[in-house]
């Protein structure tokens, strides 16, 4: 038996995946480690944002628009990693991630049982 993974459940393991390698690096204080997995994050944020702003995005209006501000938020917060609140605003991005997969995975469960 073959199993497929849709869009939806590959686009949640991405931010999964991203959160756990940042929320990882965080916990060994591994400074090299948390770079690259910022670094992938912000990559990841920014690919969601050009497909919104794509003529061939079908998800409505409110949808695109509040996943562009979240990758907007995204940048912000990546570059303004100050030390004194550097881990609190590690653990938003995180949560934002992995907040934002739970979604994914709810729209496609909600979407199957119609």
């Amino acid at each position: 038996m073959t199993t497929q993974i849709s869009t939806f459940e590959d686009d949640a393991l991405a931010l999964t995946q991203a959160a756990v390698g940042m929320s990882q690096a965080l916990e060994a204080g591994d400074g090299p480690a948390l770079a690259a997995a910022l670094d992938e994050n912000l990559k990841l944020w920014t690919a969601i944002k050009t497909l919104m702003g794509s003529s061939d995005c079908r998800l409505p209006a409110d949808i695109r628009t509040n996943l562009t501000r979240l990758s907007d938020y995204t940048a912000k917060v990546t570059f303004d990693l100050s030390p004194e609140r550097r881990a609190q605003k590690i653990e938003a991005l995180i949560n934002t991630n992995l907040q934002i997969a739970e979604g994914l995975l709810e729209g496609q469960a909600k979407a199957i049982a119609s």
